[in-house]
């Protein structure tokens, strides 16, 4: 009976640690209150366990406090623009350049700043910051003017009110875009101050070009025994199984190809104890699938216009022979414009709208690792093969008949 207690409870431990590590692989940075707050007090109860097995496995820094558990996660790749900061409204517009700028400067402007602050007094920092003379030559503008300037700093402001580094006291945004009111706030200087995730100061940084810098802001150290470039291979492997929907082979290096031919099954055993996620593995890369599918930003099927031009569009792509260019898609869409435009929304039957179509599929496809964006067009990948639809097999019933595949039918069941 004793026995059978303790395998209950060491199975009740496992799976609440799971929980609790899914959370964190969710959302990096979860609060003490709000919606985060029960898979906060898991995170805080094997907070020990799960720091220990980041900084072994990817070397990503697990710190909890009392008002935040935060995982400074660092992307697999750093070329991967596929997963971009994105507006908290409905709409989910993706941050331009402009908005990218104005978050680096109104973290810095709050770092500086009170415990309390106004968006006008914010707005106003951030202002005189964006007329340094390297970001104005740059391009950056930022001047108050206009209406499309104050809401851009209102997305940024509800981007850190969802990450916890604002609370809103009183005021609304939308009435500081009008130019109607204003906006004050606490600032949570804790989770501010943890909010960067990068293995140097940002001060630090000498390298003038973005892509150098980038790089430099999360170098690692030097690597001086076998033993340690064994584990930093380890850990941007498991980085690259967390963070890319499929791994590819061509994508690694002769040396990091070598060691995962090696350590694959210890690789994705650890990985699948701690997450639940299960390897898929195939001739050309590896995939940690997700039985629970809610561990990705990124979904595919999805229900809306959008997500059913895209089923369709990568049905097209996984039959073809190489790269697709862009007129023969949009072509495409307006072909199946005519068959399924009845289940479509109204904006997207309209002429000229097969362009927009288009983008929104590619860019999840993109996302997703199914295609391989060109200057003319894509190029399918081969885990796009999953969507291909084989002939159709008609069974009368009572008759025998092979139940064995035809080739074009195989290829539905490849990566």
């Amino acid at each position: 009976m004793t026995a059978q207690l303790g395998e209950v409870l060491d199975a009740r431990r496992a799976a609440e640690q799971q929980k609790a590590a899914r959370a964190l692989l969710k959302e990096p940075l979860l609060l003490a209150h709000g919606p985060s707050a029960d898979a906060f007090r898991l995170v805080r109860q094997y907070a020990g366990e799960l720091r220990d097995w980041f900084d072994r496995n990817t070397g990503w820094t697990l710190r909890v406090d009392a008002e935040a558990a935060r995982l400074h996660r660092a992307p697999g790749t750093l070329s991967d623009a596929t997963h971009p900061a994105r507006d908290t409204s409905r709409a989910r517009a993706p941050f331009t350049r402009r908005r990218y700028v104005l978050l680096c400067l109104a973290l810095a402007a709050l770092e500086r700043g009170e415990a309390q602050t106004a968006l006008g007094r914010l707005a106003e920092q951030v202002m005189l910051d964006a007329a340094d003379p390297q970001l104005t030559s740059a391009g950056i503008e930022f001047t108050l003017e206009r209406r499309e300037e104050r809401a851009d700093l209102a997305a940024v402001v509800r981007l850190l009110m969802r990450y916890g580094v604002l609370r809103r006291v009183a005021g609304d945004e939308d009435a500081y875009v009008s130019g109607s009111g204003d906006v004050l706030y606490d600032v949570q200087r804790r989770v501010l101050a943890g909010l960067l995730a990068a293995r140097h100061g940002p001060s630090t940084i000498t390298a003038g070009d973005f892509g150098e810098r980038l790089a430099e802001l999360t170098a690692e150290t030097a690597l001086d025994s076998e033993e340690l470039r064994f584990r930093a291979i380890r850990q941007r492997l498991t980085r690259r199984l967390l963070d890319d929907p499929v791994l590819y082979y061509d994508t690694l290096t002769d040396e990091e190809l070598a060691y995962l031919t090696r350590q694959r099954g210890f690789i994705t055993a650890r990985i699948t104890e701690l997450t639940g996620l299960v390897a898929e593995v195939r001739a050309e890369g590896v995939a940690m699938v997700d039985p629970h599918d809610d561990l990705t930003d990124v979904r595919m099927p999805e229900q809306g216009t959008h997500g059913h031009v895209t089923l369709l569009l990568a049905e097209h792509l996984a039959i073809a022979a190489g790269e697709v260019g862009r007129p023969e898609l949009e072509r495409k869409v307006r072909e199946l414009a005519v068959v399924h435009g009845a289940f479509w929304s109204k904006s997207a039957k309209q002429p000229g709208a097969e362009g927009e179509l288009v983008d929104q599929a590619l860019d999840r496809l993109t996302a997703l690792g199914l295609v391989t964006r060109t200057p003319g067009g894509v190029t399918p990948r081969p885990a796009l093969a999953r969507y291909a639809v084989g002939e159709t097999v008609v069974v009368e019933p009572g008759v025998r008949t092979d139940r064995r595949p035809r080739p074009s039918q195989r290829k539905a069941q490849q990566p």
